[in-house]
């Protein structure tokens, strides 16, 4: 990499080309008339695409290319988006608009950016069919009636797993990247895995050296498109991630613009990505949340259930030290995800068993206010992270505040004495966050597994 470069003053970002063979796509990127940034997306004993689904995977691999992109075009945010392969249809063009400007909200509202009006993707002209395009809906591939279940080593992705489980479906455990408590929630599931490997371009990290604009990255779409290449390489006609309803609601409002962390694992991502498949790779591909109807509230009661699971798995993000034999090896204690967890556990789970998973008491640490307010929204926003909702936190907390085995911990009696008088107690009732809502994309064959999160 050229150390001229000013990641902050280039004018194009630029989508070179993308590859595929031996199981290895190569993604290629660059600003203004720079040197190449290659990624390279590793597919593990991949089985030639069979000609039938050619046309398919020339599309969802084109899709992975412009997805990943947005790892590459925030370290300079330039106000020119060029495509070598030429404009894109309008469905597509839309799909990556909204991407990268809702995908990156929380990227610009931290750096003081405002990306509105900023990125457009070059289109055709209406009227003009864009190579490639169906122009309708994609033909059938009579791809295999199995499942692909992203895992990330949390409690909803288990969540998802059983729930498929449970009904007969086959159904394969995949995981992007190389973390080992990743991998033994993955082993613990008793399905077989698929570990694909994302290697980010070297590059990248020396135009971060440079001065180039960091932050939040929607990777829930990157893995999808990801996925999505699986899909048709290996043979799956379904991809159920485990985005549960609370990852639609906004983190915060910024200058007119909703910003929310989790705006890869919305409903409205889920819609855009997923109706994108149906019209322009395969018919009988679908994307959805398995989760979609629940609450975090609903999904913790469900994943209090799973007992084999509570030693492997961990949501913590901050905690390295993976696969040690104790708790705090896998919880932080610290950070809104363990904050959030531990929250949402405590209603449905003895106090000792919980304790016995983080290896210590949450609730009883004062020190610990500031965290457990930003999950309340009380005297602060929901953090950047994802976490259920304000709203669902305060019914949990309330909760534990009517139970006396919690009620002497020191947050949650400083709930009752300083919170609990702000509040409406109607509004704080636990029981209509674990009802399910109609609203989903779950697909026929995969909805018996409702059944047994619900």
């Amino acid at each position: 990499m050229s150390n001229t470069i000013q990641p902050r003053l280039t004018r194009v970002f630029r989508f070179v080309r993308c590859s595929y063979a031996d199981g290895v796509a190569e993604l290629a990127y660059a600003f203004d008339d720079g040197e190449e940034l290659v990624e390279r997306i590793r597919f593990p004993h991949a089985p030639a695409v069979p000609a039938a689904r050619a046309t398919a995977f020339d599309a969802a691999l084109k899709l992975l290319h412009l997805v990943a992109g947005v790892s590459y075009y925030k370290a300079g945010v330039p106000p020119r988006i060029e495509l070598a392969d030429g404009p894109l249809d309008d469905a597509t063009a839309e799909l990556l608009d909204q991407l990268y400007l809702h995908g990156l909200a929380e990227f610009a509202y931290r750096n003081g950016l405002d990306l509105r009006g900023r990125i457009a993707f070059p289109r055709v002209g209406s009227g003009t069919k864009a190579a490639g395009s169906h122009g309708g809906v994609a033909p059938a591939l009579d791809l295999p009636k199995r499942t692909l279940v992203p895992i990330g080593g949390g409690k909803d992705s288990l969540v998802a797993v059983e729930a498929i489980k449970s009904i007969g479906d086959e159904a394969t455990a995949v995981w992007v990247g190389n973390s080992a408590l990743i991998a033994a929630c993955a082993e613990r599931t008793g399905l077989p895995t698929l570990n694909i490997q994302r290697e980010l371009a070297p590059g990248l990290f020396e135009l971060n050296r440079l001065g180039a604009w960091n932050g939040h990255i929607p990777v829930t779409a990157v893995n999808s498109a990801i996925l999505a290449v699986a899909a048709v390489v290996y043979g799956y006609d379904s991809i159920a991630f485990a985005n549960e309803r609370s990852a639609s609601a906004a983190t915060l409002e910024y200058e007119g613009q909703q910003v929310n962390h989790q705006w890869s694992k919305s409903l409205a991502f889920e819609t855009l990505l997923g109706d994108w498949l149906h019209t322009h790779v395969a018919a009988d591909l679908d994307y959805c949340s398995l989760l979609r109807p629940y609450s975090e509230l609903a999904i913790t009661r469900a994943f209090a259930k799973l007992t084999p699971y509570f030693d492997v798995f961990s949501s913590c993000n901050r905690n390295f030290r993976l696969l040690g034999p104790k708790p705090v090896d896998r919880w932080c204690g610290q950070c809104p995800k363990c904050h959030f967890v531990f929250l949402a556990l405590a209603p449905f789970l003895p106090k000792p068993r919980l304790l016995a998973i983080f290896g210590r008491n949450l609730l009883d640490d004062e020190t610990q206010a500031a965290g457990f307010d930003a999950l309340l929204e009380y005297q602060d926003h929901k953090p950047f992270e994802c976490v259920g909702e304000g709203a669902e936190a305060r019914a949990a907390m309330y909760a534990l505040s009517q139970r006396p085995e919690w009620q002497e911990d020191a947050l949650v009696e400083r709930f009752r004495s300083e919170i609990l008088t702000q509040l409406d107690v109607a509004q704080l009732a636990l029981e209509p966050w674990l009802e399910p809502s109609p609203e989903h994309r779950v697909p026929a064959r995969l909805q018996a597994a409702l059944a047994a999160i619900g």
